[in-house]
């Protein structure tokens, strides 16, 4: 008999099933390295010019559409203001000019008030100005100088903008023969009848007879700021004619930036100073930008741009047809 020591029994390994074995984990995915943010070349002192041009161009174009379509309602607001002020001062003190002088026969300045025009059913309530530039259309309707003041013998003309600056002559066309509207100058109030609306091509109405008054109020025909020729609003006055003022201008001497769909180009040197006052500033505002910061510069220089903006934009109005 022998005896086995306790000590040197070997125990076999208890054998597990395949199914109570716990599943392999899943192999992991390899992370995805960041991709390296591109690297872009520095752009050279020529495309930096051509940048900054670019730039100056866009907001230049963004800010005339908005002078256009906005800021020159406004300005037309305040423009009938300070006209208003101004003549109803002269009724008042019976010094409002029947000629084209003055009360001190000193010729009219272009933009001096000679009238007020109402049209009740077109709601427009005018103070006339004389001459027709683009320059004073934008405050209003215009009187050419080389025709008698509306209500005086012979045929007087009155042109206005069909939609910038307030568009005055908007809904002029729609005028129907027979109507009546009131215009009101330094000879007292005169009430005129619509003959007509006409435009290029059509017949005109027969030549004023002894003593008569003719008043054509002249706007641009076609779609808002896109004119494609000119209407004529023909009237008459329904009481006699006044006498009319002296006018040292004829249809010979009158500027041709005074004629319908006309632009006046005698205020370009005044956009050559406006450029130029626009382009230091930018360059100002950049060295600013880069040397004092973000902050300060956009404080100071801001508003110094808007106002050069503003300046180049009412020159550049002037080029476009004066009765748009």
């Amino acid at each position: 008999m022998s005896v086995v020591d306790d000590a040197t029994q070997v125990v076999a390994p208890v054998a597990v099933s395949p199914a109570s074995a716990p599943p392999p984990p899943p192999p992991r995915r390899p992370r995805r390295m960041p991709r390296p943010a591109p690297q872009y070349a520095p752009l050279t002192p020529g495309q930096a010019l051509a940048r900054g041009i670019l730039s100056l161009i866009a907001a230049l174009a963004l800010a005339f559409v908005f002078h256009l379509l906005v800021l020159s309602h406004v300005l037309h607001f305040a423009a009938q203001q300070q006209l208003s002020d101004t003549y109803r001062a002269q009724l008042a003190a019976g010094t409002a000019p029947v000629s084209e002088g003055d009360f001190n026969d000193v010729l009219l300045a272009d933009g001096a008030p000679v009238g007020i025009l109402d049209i009740p059913r077109l709601g427009v309530h005018e103070v006339i100005a004389e001459g027709t530039s683009s320059g004073v259309l934008a405050g209003g309707p215009g009187h050419r100088r080389d025709t008698v003041l509306p209500g005086q013998v012979g045929v007087s003309v009155v042109m206005g903008r069909a939609a910038a600056f307030g568009g005055p002559f908007g809904r002029l066309q729609s005028l129907q023969p027979g109507e009546r509207f009131e215009v009101r100058t330094g000879q007292g109030l005169n009430t005129f009848e619509v003959l007509g609306v006409r435009y290029a091509g059509d017949p005109t109405p027969p030549a004023p007879t002894r003593g008569e008054s003719r008043l054509i109020l002249m706007t641009a025909r076609g779609a808002p700021y896109v004119p494609t020729g000119i209407a004529y609003v023909d009237a008459r006055l329904v009481d006699k004619g006044q006498p009319a003022g002296v006018r040292q201008t004829t249809p010979i001497t009158l500027p041709p930036s005074h004629a319908a769909l006309a632009t006046d180009t005698t205020t370009v040197w005044a956009l050559v100073f406006a450029l130029q006052f626009l382009v230091a500033a930018e360059i100002a505002a950049v060295w600013a930008f880069r040397r004092v910061g973000a902050q300060k510069t956009w404080i100071v220089f801001v508003p110094i741009l808007l106002l050069a903006s503003v300046f180049v934009c009412d020159q550049l109005v002037r080029l476009l047809p004066n009765l748009l």
